[in-house]
C-alpha cells in the first residue's frame, strides 16, 4: 500500500542536512578567533553562520516532532510510521551534527 505524506516531512530533513553542513563547514579555530578569517565580518561572521546552522538543525527537529505528535499521535493517523520516520531521521541528523562538531580533534598544521 502506498502511504501519502506531506512535503513538510522531507522538508525538515532537508533543512536539518543544510544545518549540518553549515555547522561543520566552520573549524573550531575560526570560532575561537585563532585562525585568520578573511572577509567583512571575520570571526563575528563565523559565529553568526554557526548560530544560523544550529538554528536550522533545531528548527528541523522541532518541526519533525510537531509533525509526529500533531499529525500522527494526536489525530491517530494510521499508519503512523511516516511520522516516526521523520522524527528519527531528524534526531539522527541532530546527533550527527553534535558529534561531528564537538567529537573530533583538529590538528594544528
Amino acid at each position: 500500500a502506498v502511504v501519502s505524506t506531506q512535503s513538510t516531512g522531507w522538508t525538515c530533513g532537508v533543512f536539518g542536512t543544510i544545518g549540518l553542513f553549515m555547522v561543520n563547514a566552520v573549524s573550531n579555530s575560526q570560532l575561537r578567533g585563532d585562525a585568520y578569517v578573511p572577509g567583512a565580518l571575520g570571526t563575528t561572521g563565523t559565529r553568526i553562520w554557526m548560530v544560523f546552522g544550529f538554528l536550522c538543525v533545531f528548527a528541523s527537529l522541532i518541526g519533525a516532532s510537531f509533525i509526529l505528535f500533531g499529525d500522527y499521535v494526536y489525530k491517530k493517523k494510521h499508519p503512523s510510521y511516516p511520522g516516526t520516520g521523520f522524527f528519527v531521521q531528524n534526531v539522527c541528523i541532530f546527533l550527527a551534527t553534535i558529534i561531528f562538531k564537538f567529537g573530533r580533534a583538529e590538528d594544528a598544521y
